[in-house]
């Protein structure tokens, strides 16, 4: 049987790809349901990957952040699921809970003139609640790998044998060693009769990660590149000393007054700290991090989508496969240390054929990181300008907001805040395979723990 190394491979090349959904063999409640959310025409991975699947074939593939890689795979199960309803007919895997949840809500969407029903099991959220909803049998399980594992071993009179539809989506990411134990022992009590989809913007081409996914004579989707940014999306990068670090970040934020920017950290502590100063010089900013509970980080996700806030600051939680409309610019506070982590988030902007900024601040100490970056996405950044008397202006008052940021931080860690939030799920806990927090993805070091339970 051929494996992941023999997959052929369908790249967009053709001058006069099927320009309607129609065209591609869609079935009607589904191009109703395309109609009502406004998708007029199939994006290139769309094009290139729905007959594919159409016709049964597992599928690898890679297109650009915000190409409609979730829509490339729901159409077909959707379209099959028409012809052959039935409960627990597939399962969609994803590496966060943020994205757990937006793939349901796009299913939902993509299936309202069929009645699909969708369940989202995930760490941080009530278990009994969760059996309840699987008891009831939804046509779509998506979750995270260590909650949908737990489930598969507890919940009583659930399985996924009947399963013909499995999706890994980010799913390079879900291949890796943080999630190998769940993945392997989920792939053991799921059909090996089954159609399987691997998507995301970045894929690895080692074998051996592939090969567990079990894939069979898979078709390997390409639009993209193995590591690409959008045309539509300008990089920028700011030098600065970094002792003087938060004053050029502040002086960024108040230049880009009225826009909708998303700030990415290297850390959670980092990502409080900067939405708290934020909050002190009077800006709309929201936090979401790892040590937030999944309801806080929920409806912090929710106010920023709603234009309540206008700046997000955020760990590599958000940086994968959430769609957010319209953000304008992406702030690297935090050099990420892989690009492939680069790739994911500037994919926050710049979204289905919408334009975009970039401005990533670099210090003494950034330089080499930017520029393996710059090579490995074959584009160099422009420098964006700034001006020195003003950052000069603001820098005493954004060191006084910083030690009021710090004491708040303080008194906070004091009252047991954080201990309470931390003490079972974000360490050592059964969820703490879907953790999804920075650590792992910046590729910054991690304090093994021993413990009963599963990782």
């Amino acid at each position: 049987m051929p494996g992941p190394e023999d997959a052929s491979t369908s790249q967009s090349q053709s001058p006069a790809p099927p320009t309607t959904f129609k065209s591609l063999g869609l079935i009607d409640p589904l191009l109703e349901a395309l109609d009502r959310m406004g998708y007029k025409k199939p994006t290139d991975i769309q094009v290139e990957s729905i007959p594919h699947a159409l016709e049964g074939r597992d599928i690898i593939g890679i297109a650009a952040t915000g190409s409609g890689k979730t829509a490339a795979f729901a159409l077909p199960i959707l379209q099959k699921l028409w012809e052959e309803p039935k409960g627990l007919f597939a399962c969609v895997l994803a590496p966060t809970r943020e994205l757990a949840y937006q793939i349901s809500e796009q299913f939902e969407a993509l299936g309202s003139a069929m009645g699909v029903r969708c369940a989202v099991v995930v760490g941080g959220m009530d278990m009994p609640t969760q059996q309840i909803a699987l008891a009831k049998r939804p046509h779509v399980v998506i979750g995270t790998p260590g909650r949908l594992l737990d489930h598969l071993e507890t919940t009583k009179g659930f399985s996924l044998r009947t399963l013909k539809f499995l999706v890994m989506d980010e799913a390079d990411r879900l291949l890796n060693l943080e999630f190998a134990e769940a993945i392997d022992k989920i792939l053991k009590l799921i059909p090996k009769e089954r159609t399987t989809y691997l998507y995301s913007a970045t894929m690895t081409t080692k074998v051996a990660k592939l090969q567990r996914a079990s894939l069979s004579n898979p078709v390997k989707v390409e639009v993209a590149s193995k590591y690409q940014t959008v045309d539509t999306l300008l990089q920028y990068y700011v030098l600065m000393p970094f002792i003087d670090k938060q004053a050029y970040f502040i002086y960024l934020v108040h230049s880009l007054a009225g826009n909708s920017i998303i700030v990415f950290t290297r850390t959670k502590a980092e990502a409080q700290m900067l939405s708290i100063i934020l909050r002190i010089l009077s800006f709309a900013a929201v936090p979401i991090h790892g040590d937030m509970s999944q309801s806080q980080r929920l409806g912090a996700l929710a106010k920023f989508k709603s234009g309540s806030r206008k700046i997000l600051v955020a760990t590599d939680i958000a940086s994968r496969g959430l769609d957010i409309p319209s953000v304008d610019i992406v702030i690297n506070y935090d050099v990420p240390q892989h690009s492939k982590d680069y790739i994911h988030r500037v994919g926050r902007t710049a979204r289905a054929g919408r334009s975009g900024k970039a401005i990533t601040l670099v210090s003494q100490y950034d330089v080499e990181l930017v520029q393996r970056i710059e090579e490995v996405i074959g584009k160099k950044m422009a420098l964006y300008e700034t001006e020195a008397e003003d950052i000069a202006a603001i820098k005493e008052r954004v060191e006084e907001a910083s030690r009021a940021a710090k004491m708040e931080m303080k008194d906070a860690d004091m009252n047991g805040k954080k201990g309470k939030k931390r003490k079972h799920d974000d360490y050592g806990g059964k969820d703490d395979k879907d953790r999804d927090d920075d650590v792992v993805e910046a590729g910054m070091p991690v304090l093994k723990k021993k413990s009963k339970h599963r990782r």
